[in-house]
């Protein structure tokens, strides 16, 4: 109320309707602006989400069957009668030390811890591969170049390590960035498997696997197997695979189907009178049921199907599953966060050799899980 002199007289006067019909404009300015400045950000966030998703499936590619270029270094010829060792691992790209959990596999982390650990982990598997002195090596997941590893080429710390011998490597996918964990990325990478022998690799190659055809493609990635061939004194063909089968499938048959076309090229083979070895990471309980030697897990999961029944040839290849049932050691843990008591053990990396090899052992490789998710795995053979 404001007070006015009127004819010498004092008359109040109210302003109260006009002043605030003004504060109530007032605020219903800035609610229009906070209301139109999240509709910006929110239809930004739209159209970023949506330009997001055209590029994840606009740079989806398939690497393709190709032939491969080995490094010689080595010219050993295989003999007939002669024990041979062979060490298959999968390197989690160097980052799985023992207190890491992957976002895929419901841990948090997307990216190694840092650089420098990164470093030290690759150092150390490169250290102890060189330290097996095995004559044979298939190795999984090395980034070529790869965000979740910050740009480091792994190729070069293995290559360097086992110096003697020769290697050849097939890229198994070239992944979109891939935006999870949200703050810390997993983003794009190009990531490959690797043969390293005594004796030249000849006639190299990649061979393409069968993978999901819906979105579940861009979790699960591109796959191969490797192939390629060493000399053997007798005139035939010691023929070599090395694979990493998919594990983020919708129904798993895609995964089986992959075996089943690794198997067909196996088998042809072997008709020919040649030797072979698959070797990898299989992407399945290979024992059956792991969880009767490593405890039932405290959280279920159905990544880790048994090893399909029927899809191997018993009068052509019998599968290793290492495995020492006085002390047995699981081949993975599921990286749901850091290696502990009743986390999801398992075997699923192994070895198929064809049945004019002999087995005379095997065994997994006890890190303690200290820089992958996965232990090695050996095999002394001896080709009949």
């Amino acid at each position: 109320m404001k007070k006015k002199t009127i004819g010498g007289e004092i008359a109040e006067i109210s302003e109260g309707p006009e002043k605030n019909g003004k504060t109530v404009s007032k605020k219903r300015n800035v609610l229009g602006k906070v209301f139109g400045i999240a509709g910006c950000v929110i239809g930004a966030l739209i159209v970023f989400a949506a330009a997001y998703v055209i590029y994840v499936f606009a740079s989806y590619h398939r690497v393709g069957d190709m032939k491969l270029t080995a490094v010689n270094r080595s010219e050993t010829v295989y003999e007939t009668g002669k024990e041979y060792k062979m060490v298959s691992f999968n390197i989690g790209f160097g980052a799985y030390e023992s207190d890491f959990g992957f976002f895929m596999d419901g841990g948090s982390e997307g990216r190694a811890w840092s650089l420098e650990s990164l470093k030290k982990n690759m150092t150390a598997i490169a250290g102890f591969l060189k330290n097996e002195n095995a004559d044979i090596y298939h190795i999984q997941e090395i980034d070529e170049n790869a965000t979740r590893s910050y740009g480091v080429d792994e190729r070069i710390y293995l290559e360097d390590a086992l110096s003697d011998l020769s290697y050849v490597y097939a890229q198994n996918w070239d992944s979109p960035y891939l935006w999870l964990p949200f703050l810390k990325p997993h983003g794009s990478a190009k990531t490959g498997i690797m043969i390293f022998a005594k004796g030249a690799l000849n006639e190299p190659e990649r061979v393409e696997l069968p993978v999901e055809t819906g979105v579940m493609k861009i979790i699960d990635l591109d796959r191969c197997y490797q192939k390629t061939r060493l000399a053997v004194e007798n005139g035939k063909d010691l023929v070599l695979y090395n694979f990493h089968i998919s594990a983020y499938t919708s129904d798993g048959k895609v995964a089986v189907d992959q075996l089943l076309k690794l198997f067909e090229d196996f088998n042809s083979e072997y008709d020919k009178g040649n030797y072979c070895i698959a070797g990898g990471d299989f992407n399945k309980d290979i024992l059956g049921d792991s969880s009767e030697y490593f405890g039932k897990p405290d959280v279920e999961y159905t990544w880790a199907q048994p090893f399909p029944e029927g899809i191997l040839d018993g009068s052509k290849q019998t599968m290793i599953a290492p495995l020492d049932k006085d002390n047995p050691v699981p081949t993975c843990r599921n990286a749901d966060g850091p290696y502990h008591e009743h986390q999801l053990q398992l075997t699923i990396d192994g070895f198929i050799i064809s049945n004019n090899i002999t087995c005379v052992s095997s065994d997994v490789i006890d890190t303690g899980f200290a820089y992958s998710d996965h232990n090695p795995i050996r095999m002394i053979l001896v080709l009949n």
